[in-house]
């Protein structure tokens, strides 16, 4: 999938929000993807604001490419 080149992910709009419809980019748990923001495995999240983090596209961007790429030397 390729996102937009500049702009902001949500949190909701990368592990996804089964009440609401919205599609994982990546299919892991809101804990698990912290974990891996704070283990350096995921992107580090930007603050907006106060009450609002999200992460740069071009950084989930990479980081889908990056999974592909193993998903395809595993396989």
């Amino acid at each position: 999938m390729k996102l937009q080149k500049q702009g902001f992910l949500r949190l909701k709009q990368i592990v996804g929000d089964p009440k609401t419809g919205i599609e994982a980019l990546i299919p892991v748990s809101s804990s698990t993807w912290w974990e891996g923001v704070k283990s350096g495995r995921y992107p580090k999240s930007i603050k907006l604001s106060a009450r609002c983090t999200a992460w740069k596209t071009s950084d989930i961007q990479a980081l889908l490419d990056r999974l592909e790429k193993e998903e395809r030397y595993v396989d």
